[in-house]
């Protein structure tokens, strides 16, 4: 088992506030209404759609400016849609679509359709027409709430394949005036509206049980066909809890500890419809009286961090990057100022591995902070407490850096099938480079059959395969009866009846119960000399790359590992402009242009220092199309789709190993 005892711990373990129940999902909802009314519990920005709930039942914001509502706003809404969807005849255990991108609407959406007792199954906008019919036929959804005009016309070329009561479409939108199964949210709001009687909806919430299903969300299929992962009112609610346990003002902290609350502002960008941001930025928010401002857009993100001033926000390592490589764009206007930058941020790294700072390094550290961190944390809004990483592996230099800096990442780890947060680094005594140990009332073990002989020798604490159980972990998939199966494992003797489900990551355990992320049991490549090899950290050394963007390591079943990059476009016009260099105008030219070539190789090199020399990468190719969840190459989540990439670049695979 792994087990964490300190004093810190101690106190998560026992502690209990209001915001800690054992409720269902509106019932949680509803009960932060009752604490936090008046308070301000979503920002909406002006301008960016056409919203049918303004003006009418909210007033519109000014173009690029954050309008607020307030928790009794909110559960106004809530209230009214959920009635307005019963309806149009939502019954309990009914499996409804929301097929939106991440704003308010999706949020007052879901709990609106929980409330009335419905099982919200997600879709990502950015599925296409097939993935979309498959996500909303394979659990017979009755009805979908979709984000605008040009998603409902994808609904409405699929719905021959399926059987849907409704569409409810979120923006106004114009046709289909002879479809009266076609109604905006509006129209749902103001049946709702009409309907509303609070006897009836109180007993429908009394009636609900913490076992009912509240949420099929669908794994974001890097490899195969998505399987529904079956989440319960008692999943979310348990991991809601674990959460709020782990980052909640507690009596144990001092003043200088970050924390969530009601004084606490997020911005939510990431896909609702991931399990990551609907828990920690949706649920726990909510729960904790928290107000959440809704970005435009990821790339608005900059501009809304600026104009929201958040005081924290959750994301995914690519996020991090992109900043860090925006961070460093800015303070390329010249050779000082980017030789400043640099200094600066080795500083950071410094600082944040040091327990204990001497005189000299933290003068260093405070002349770097009026000439760097002051102004970078001042473009993310200058209230920015502590920042929060799930949804892959983070750079260990990356997290050193931003903690140097003053804006520290909390990484932590979670799986769909776990609701998701399994851990995360306390606010107590963040360790950059760490997921944290697990939460308070989560069991977890170390498969450590799994793993070589060679990873247990290098790893400094416990490693295998990470097995969970407790109260947030799913009982299995939807109608996957031989997929759930194979996810769990029986426990051994004296650990009970409760079965164990296969994380299928490798993880390294300290004895301390902080863990560390090696990578996916199923991505791991093994030489063909037998060495087994996680791409995960190698793919890591490049994050803070300024030549490199992207980058993906190969070798399974070969004699030696190489690797796809994707070069920093920008860094490469400086690169190119400052020596005067006439590159080609198209991108695959550059990709193969000798000196750019040579360009990336002097990273890489650098890169090969640090690694085992079965780890180095011997061969590369550059390539010149970013990957993104649009060419199918990312998840929604921004993780490499790995089995994609491969088919996608096999020709330049071959070469690289000879056999083109």
């Amino acid at each position: 088992m792994i087990e964490t005892d300190t004093e810190w711990f101690r106190a998560e373990s026992s502690y209990s506030d209001p915001s800690i129940a054992e409720t269902t999902i509106p019932r949680m909802f509803f009960d932060s209404v009752d604490r936090n009314g008046p308070r301000d519990a979503q920002w909406y920005k002006g301008g960016v759609y056409d919203r049918s709930l303004t003006p009418d039942v909210l007033p519109s914001a000014t173009a690029g400016e954050f309008a607020a509502v307030t928790y009794e706003e909110m559960a106004d809404i809530v209230r009214s849609l959920a009635v307005g969807f019963r309806e149009l005849g939502v019954e309990r255990d009914d499996r409804v679509g929301i097929y939106a991108d991440t704003r308010m609407e999706w949020a007052q959406s879901d709990l609106a359709l929980l409330s009335a007792g419905a099982t919200v199954t997600t879709v990502y906008t950015e599925s296409s027409a097939e993935q979309t019919r498959y996500l909303l036929d394979d659990p017979d959804a009755v009805g979908v709430v979709c984000a605008d005009a040009e998603l409902l016309d994808t609904l409405v070329g699929i719905e021959g394949d399926l059987d849907l009561s409704f569409i409810v479409v979120i923006d106004e939108y114009e046709g289909y005036e002879d479809r009266d199964d076609i109604l905006s949210l509006a129209d749902v709001y103001e049946r709702g509206s009409e309907a509303y009687d609070e006897s009836s909806f109180e007993g429908w919430l009394d009636d609900q049980s913490m076992d009912e299903l509240a949420s099929l969300i669908y794994t974001s299929g890097t490899t195969g066909k998505p399987k529904g992962v079956k989440l319960t009112h008692r999943n979310f609610r348990a991991n809601v809890n674990q959460v709020r346990r782990r980052f909640a003002d507690r009596p144990d902290r001092t003043d200088d500890v970050p924390t969530l609350g009601p004084e606490t502002r997020a911005l939510s960008f990431l896909p609702l419809a991931h399990v990551y941001e609907r828990t920690s930025g949706h649920f726990v928010m909510f729960a904790s009286g928290a107000t959440v401002a809704y970005a435009e857009s990821t790339d608005t993100v900059a501009d809304d961090l600026a104009t929201v001033r958040p005081t924290s926000a959750t994301s995914v390592p690519r996020i991090y990057e992109r900043v860090f490589a925006t961070m460093r764009e800015q303070a390329s206007g010249s050779d000082v100022s980017e030789s400043i930058f640099e200094w600066a941020v080795d500083v950071a790294r410094e600082y944040a591995r040091s327990d204990s700072p001497g005189i000299g390094l933290r003068a260093k550290h405070a002349l770097a902070d009026r000439l760097v961190y002051s102004s970078v944390k001042e473009t993310m809004g200058g209230n920015v407490e502590m920042f929060i990483s799930g949804g892959g592996s983070l750079s260990q230099r990356l997290a050193e850096l931003f903690e140097g800096m003053g804006l520290p990442i909390h990484e932590g780890y979670g799986l769909t099938e776990t609701a998701p947060v399994v851990s995360t680094n306390p606010p107590d005594d963040l360790r950059s480079g760490t997921l944290g140990p697990p939460l308070a009332n989560i069991e977890a073990k170390l498969d450590p059959s799994v793993v070589s002989s060679d990873q247990r020798a290098n790893a400094e604490g416990a490693i295998g395969e990470l097995l969970l159980r407790g109260p947030n972990v799913t009982d299995g998939y939807w109608n996957r009866p031989d997929a759930t199966e194979s996810a769990f494992t029986d426990p051994a003797e004296g650990e009970g009846d409760e079965p164990w489900f296969r994380s299928g990551d490798i993880v390294e355990a300290a004895e301390d119960g902080y863990l560390v992320y090696h990578d996916r049991l199923k991505q791991l490549i093994v030489l063909d000399t037998g060495k087994n090899i996680a791409p995960g950290p190698i793919e890591d050394e490049f994050a803070t790359s300024e030549r490199i963007a992207q980058a993906m390591v190969v070798g399974d079943n070969e004699k030696f590992i190489t690797a796809l990059f994707v070069p920093d476009t920008e860094a490469l016009e400086r690169w190119a402009e400052r020596n005067d260099l006439d590159l080609p105008e198209e991108s695959e030219a550059i990709a193969t242009d000798e000196r750019v070539r040579e360009w990336v190789r002097t990273e890489v090199d650098a890169v090969n220092e640090s690694l085992a020399s079965h780890e180095q990468i011997k061969e590369f190719r550059l390539i010149g199309t970013e990957w993104t969840p649009d060419n199918d190459m990312l998840t929604p989540s921004m993780k490499l789709k790995r089995r994609n990439v491969l088919e996608a670049y096999d020709d330049k695979i071959e070469e690289m190993y000879g056999r083109d």
